[in-house]
């Protein structure tokens, strides 16, 4: 009976054993995360960049530059058009007509984009005269000239159009002396076409050389020998 009854306790135990070796062990799952809205994407800035900052530079310049508006506000400018002191517009000796260019003040690093329609300025060491809007805009306004760089942008023709060139001098006070130059110059300069005409500072007297290239209207001003008045080479378009 004791052998019996150890037998029985003996198996009993070898079933528990047995049973607790198959039995899974329940692990609960984590909880899932909080739900996140997903955040708005910041939106995309896409700035265009204007004409005049993409346009490429031909070449710079630095010098100086001044401002004209009264007495030349409505008068013809050398472009055949009329002188608006309002407008993005310069004057330039070199240039030709219809020439965009960016004006930079290098002292206030003030800048805009300007076009060629006038001839000037005629006064030594200066490279562009600007309108009067041009002139607030880069902060020459008030200084009356400051130091620029002058960026070429591009002109209308895309340099193609075969450049004219003249020699003008003044101004002069009074209409008789720029027509006795006028005279002189023209027995000096035969096949050279001279005139003498008003204009909002004075008088002046131009010289036009046979063939009107640039060559020529350098040496027709190396021979000059003036008494009064200051020789300019101009570019006529």
């Amino acid at each position: 009976m004791r052998t019996t009854s150890r037998m029985s306790a003996l198996g009993l135990c070898c079933l528990l054993v047995a049973g607790c070796s198959h039995r899974r062990v329940y692990a609960p799952p984590p909880p899932p995360p909080p739900s996140v809205e997903a955040a708005p994407a910041a939106p995309v800035t896409r700035s265009t960049p204007s004409p005049a900052a993409k346009a490429r530079v031909l070449y710079s310049e630095i010098g100086i530059a001044s401002w004209y508006g009264a007495p030349y506000h409505n008068a013809r400018s050398a472009n055949g058009q009329i002188y608006n002191e309002n407008a993005m517009t310069a004057a330039n000796r070199t240039l030709p007509m219809g020439t965009m260019v960016r004006v930079t003040n290098l002292a206030t690093h003030q800048s805009a984009v300007v076009k060629i329609t006038d001839r000037g300025p005629f006064v030594p060491n200066r490279i562009l005269d600007l309108s009067r809007a041009a002139a607030i805009k880069t902060g020459v306004y008030r200084s009356g000239v400051a130091r620029v760089r002058m960026d070429v942008l591009g002109s209308p023709h895309g340099g193609t159009q075969a450049a004219r060139w003249c020699v003008q001098i003044g101004a002069f006070r009074h209409a008789g002396s720029a027509n006795k130059l006028r005279d002189h110059l023209q027995r000096q300069f035969p096949r050279a076409n001279v005139i003498a005409f008003a204009g909002a500072t004075g008088h002046w007297v131009r010289i036009k050389p046979s063939g009107e290239s640039h060559q020529a209207a350098k040496q027709v001003a190396a021979s000059l020998h003036l008494t009064e008045g200051q020789a300019y080479i101009v570019r006529l378009n």
